[in-house]
């Protein structure tokens, strides 16, 4: 249940962190919107264009993990979660979080395999890997 919370957390963390680089690209373009408030500038000078946004998985409320469909490659997964994948798949059998996260070269800790074993679930839910009863994660 917890991990569950704290993915949707760190979801909406993300999608904040990727409103904030949108509004700080918006207020930079518009000294902060007044060039578009109807406040008058005594010293009018052309609009400069925004620099265009660069979209990626996780901005604008973008999924960093997509629903699998048949056909989909793992090139639409960010680098971590192809690695993720890559690690999986790589195993003799089920790995648990843990496994996944000394592969990764992370601390045994829990405050470094959660996140992992948030990942993992992610990926099951989300049909990329299959998950068994006992918290194990297979290559689907």
């Amino acid at each position: 249940m917890l991990r569950k919370e704290l993915a949707e957390v760190e979801g909406r963390l993300v999608r904040l962190e990727a409103a904030e680089a949108v509004f700080g690209e918006w207020a930079e373009a518009t000294d902060g919107g007044r060039r578009s408030s109807g406040i008058v500038d005594p010293d009018p000078d052309p609009d400069p264009d925004p620099e265009p946004v660069a979209v990626t998985p996780g901005a604008a409320g973008m999924r960093l993990v997509p629903e699998r469909v048949d056909g989909m490659g793992m090139e639409v997964l960010t680098s971590d979660y192809r690695r993720i994948m890559e690690i999986v798949a790589d195993a003799d059998g089920p790995v648990m979080a843990k496994d996944v996260a000394r592969a990764l070269g992370r601390e045994l800790t829990p405050a470094k395999v959660e996140p992992v074993r948030g990942q993992l679930r992610k990926l099951a839910d989300r049909g990329w890997l299959s998950r068994t009863g006992a918290g194990r994660y297979l290559p689907r």
